[in-house]
């Protein structure tokens, strides 16, 4: 048993090992004085200066925590209702319409941004962040949908019943008696979602418009020049913006309990 317990700590060191260790490289040079990330020759902060007076990639940065707000609070409306509205049909054709819901996950990213770029095009859209939210939205809405259904399936319909015996409308036993008991997978469907529009690149080039530039896009785009450890600054301030998030929520969580 002491073997086997050893084995498996040191598995799991060397997983985690691997999956960080990329992390800590990028932090690491992102304090690095040479623009080569190759060898570490001295403590800097001038890559965080430049990043700051880079008013292109701050520009970007800001289009994209726009665009995954917006996206999400869309799909998190839609892929709710969507959720709750399939737990409670009971067609034959129900489980087709399951898959048909889930469909833009199983669909390459390519195929998906061709797409919607003729369906812009069709629908004589100018091309900007009306189309990158309809896009985003698109893939966005699959993730909540079936974080929530999968939470409905775990619930006793019997709550919301007696809500209803007790005089609540529709309405109202959603809000009151559900939407409290689904709240959790939908803002962890949300937070997926909102990471996936931030990561995404190829349907963003097909139905962005040539004044608006994301995150993504901007870094890719740099990749034919060369990208400087500024890109590894920016990294670094997500990386921990998102762990004070984390910290906050955890101890909010925590208080509740």
């Amino acid at each position: 048993m002491k073997k086997n317990s050893r084995f498996a700590g040191f598995y799991m060191g060397l997983i985690f090992f691997l999956m960080y260790l990329p992390i800590a490289v990028v932090i690491v040079f992102s304090f690095n004085e040479s623009k080569l990330p190759v060898k570490f020759t001295g403590f800097s902060l001038k890559w965080y200066q430049e990043l700051i007076h880079d008013r292109a990639m701050l520009e970007a940065l800001v289009n994209s925590l726009i665009l995954g707000v917006l996206s999400c609070l869309v799909s998190a409306v839609i892929g709710t209702l969507g959720a709750v509205g399939l737990s409670r049909i009971h067609w034959k054709s129900k489980g087709a319409l399951e898959y048909i819901s889930i469909l833009p996950l199983m669909i390459p990213e390519i195929i998906l941004g061709m797409v919607l770029m003729a369906f812009f095009y069709m629908l004589n859209l100018p091309f900007g962040m009306l189309t990158l939210l309809i896009g985003h939205t698109v893939f966005c809405v699959p993730y909540i949908l079936m974080e929530v259904k999968a939470r409905l399936a775990g619930m006793d319909p019997a709550l919301e019943e007696a809500a209803r015996d007790l005089g609540a409308g529709p309405f109202r036993a959603f809000r009151d008696i559900t939407l409290p008991l689904i709240m959790p997978a939908v803002i962890s469907g949300s937070l997926l979602a909102f990471a996936m529009s931030m990561d995404d690149v190829v349907i963003s080039i097909f139905v962005n418009g040539p004044r608006l530039s994301t995150l993504p896009i901007k870094v890719y785009t740099q990749l034919k020049t060369g990208v400087t450890p500024e890109i590894n600054a920016l990294c670094t301030i997500l990386l921990a913006a998102t762990l004070v998030i984390f910290i906050v929520y955890s101890l909010i969580t925590k208080k509740k309990k």
